[in-house]
């Protein structure tokens, strides 16, 4: 499979920020089978607007449904779908658990002989909340499946089209007139520039890379409180960052869920930014021959990109 010169690749919740910069990516290397699937209405009409070339339909990949034709002679199946954030565990495990079986299912009827699973670091994590729990169960399910796969484990994630992480937390500080940060800010994270990691999952399509777990790390270590620093002075903003006590900052965010079913932070999150956990740094630029993008150069262009940083997707 890894010699193919246009493998048909099929991604399962393509809509969101990996596969939208993944499909960015697979174009700009000449790929142009490529089959998107997901349920968000409005980031697939996103999509196709970026992307008019590519076959993009609405799936909901934890019911059966016509979704299930386009793995007829595929060659990849880049698994990708993952419900992030929210406070229903039902929602959690429909997303990340029901609908991953069903996947498998289709690419075992269809002999699809190859499979790129996006894990997460977080099921090597000291967290316990609903998408850790389900993202441990997603991988399971994976490693036992018989399926041929590389699993990656990326850490935190930025890039183009980021609705969740560090693109919310710039239109978040272009909305209000102070920037609050729990506590002292000192959370150490490992942010990992999704368009390296987009060229990982293309070196995995391009040379049949063997199955086991690779945990993808950011290579640089950078408190929470400096990454928003470094969001202010690449967007240009004036908000003040003003740190608050981090119990208060827990309070509000409860009082938020309470009247958002959906919010953008949640107090589970905020707990597993406090968890202190630091993943292991492999060297995944030797192992896939990518080479790592500088934070200060990946978020610059994150930001100021003249054409892809100014598409938001829907959160």
């Amino acid at each position: 499979m890894g010699i193919l010169k246009n493998p048909k690749i099929v991604l399962t919740g393509g809509a969101g920020l990996v596969g939208q910069n993944l499909a960015v990516r697979l174009k700009a290397q000449g790929f142009t089978d490529i089959v998107v699937l997901d349920k968000h209405r409005a980031n697939l009409e996103i999509l196709k607007l970026t992307q008019p070339e590519i076959t993009a339909e609405f799936a909901d990949l934890a019911e059966p449904g016509d979704w299930q034709k386009h793995f007829r002679g595929a060659d990849v199946v880049v698994m990708l779908q993952a419900q992030i954030g929210g406070t229903d565990y039902q929602e959690f495990v429909r997303n990340n658990v029901d609908s991953t079986r069903l996947v498998l299912d289709a690419i075992k009827a269809n002999k699809v002989p190859y499979l790129v699973h996006i894990s997460s670091s977080v099921v090597a994590s000291s967290a316990d909340d609903y998408y850790t729990r389900t993202k441990k169960d997603q991988e399971q399910l994976v490693r036992y499946s018989g399926v041929t796969a590389p699993i990656l484990r990326p850490t935190l994630m930025f890039g183009w089209f980021d609705r969740k992480h560090l693109g919310w937390l710039s239109r978040f500080m272009k909305k209000i007139p102070l920037f609050p940060i729990p506590g002292n800010g000192r959370y150490m994270r490992q942010p990992l520039y999704v368009g390296d990691f987009c060229n990982i999952i293309i070196s995995c399509i391009r040379n049949n890379i063997d199955s086991g777990i690779y945990n993808i790390s950011g290579h640089e270590k950078i408190d929470y409180i400096d990454i928003i620093r470094a969001i202010k002075r690449v967007t240009g903003s004036r908000t003040p960052i003003v740190r608050i006590p981090f119990m208060l900052f827990y309070s509000l965010l409860r009082v938020w869920e309470l009247f958002d079913k959906n919010p953008p932070f949640t107090t589970q999150q905020l707990a597993a930014l406090n968890a202190r956990d630091e993943f292991e740094v492999i060297d995944w630029p030797g192992i896939f021959d990518v080479a790592v993008t500088p934070f200060s150069e990946a978020i610059e262009e994150t930001f100021n990109h003249p054409e892809y940083s100014k598409v938001i997707l829907e959160f």
